[in-house]
């Protein structure tokens, strides 16, 4: 809720993307919606460059029209989830072409997420359900935190980074900058894993992992350099 002349008013928020990870923060900000005394989000609706969905309607939101038409809405918040294993590393290019200020990103926590005081949470990240965030872990900003997933303690997170769902890091891993973290991926304490790159689903990570790099297996093995 925002206060204005004395009184609460709900954050309209837009939501970038029509699809996937996109309406899932739709269902995220429902749950919020519904566990809260008061509603804390009006979801004015979602912008999306495919033409066809215009005008339809997603769990009750509508499609208002393609992502440039988020500067006819300069009172919404903006929320995305725009990013996946074929583009992950461009997340930061595609959102920032429509030159949003940072500071009107909002940041959508599932109210069954468990979060540490000392954890910080940067800017447009959402966390959706069951997520454990321990002590002292920092998430930068956009970052896509999906269901029961864990970041252990002392874990740094870099802006734009992708976490799907049931990954867990253990005690001071450091992930760079729009990264895609494969399903039940699994990183030692102490590893490091370099800016663009991916983890396969269900990748096993004991060593640090170069920028731009795919890994696979168990252990992880370097399967191929991303081309950026």
């Amino acid at each position: 809720m925002v206060q204005r002349n004395g009184l609460n008013e709900m954050r309209k928020v837009i939501i970038l993307g029509a699809s996937g990870g996109c309406v899932d923060i739709l269902d995220t900000i429902l749950d919020i919606n519904f566990s809260a005394s008061e509603p804390e989000f009006d979801v004015v609706g979602f912008l999306d460059d495919r033409e066809e969905l215009w005008g339809s309607r997603i769990l009750g939101a509508k499609v208002l029209g393609p992502f440039a038409a988020i500067s006819n809405y300069d009172d919404c918040e903006v929320v995305t989830g725009i990013g996946s294993p074929y583009n992950y590393w461009r997340r930061e290019a595609i959102i920032g072409a429509y030159n949003i200020p940072p500071e009107r990103f909002a940041c959508v926590v599932h109210p069954s997420a468990s979060i540490s005081t000392s954890a910080s949470i940067g800017l447009g990240t959402v966390i959706h359900q069951n997520v454990v965030i321990t002590t002292g872990a920092k998430l930068g900003a956009n970052v896509l935190v999906l269901p029961n997933s864990v970041i252990s303690h002392g874990s740094g997170i870099g802006d734009f980074t992708i976490i799907n769902a049931g990954v867990c890091l253990g005690g001071d891993v450091s992930i760079g900058r729009c990264c895609y973290l494969g399903a039940r991926s699994a990183v030692r304490q102490d590893i490091g894993v370099g800016d663009n790159s991916q983890l396969g689903m269900g990748s096993v990570v004991i060593e640090d992992v170069p920028h731009g790099t795919v890994v696979v297996g168990n252990p992880a093995k370097i399967l191929r350099e991303i081309d950026l």
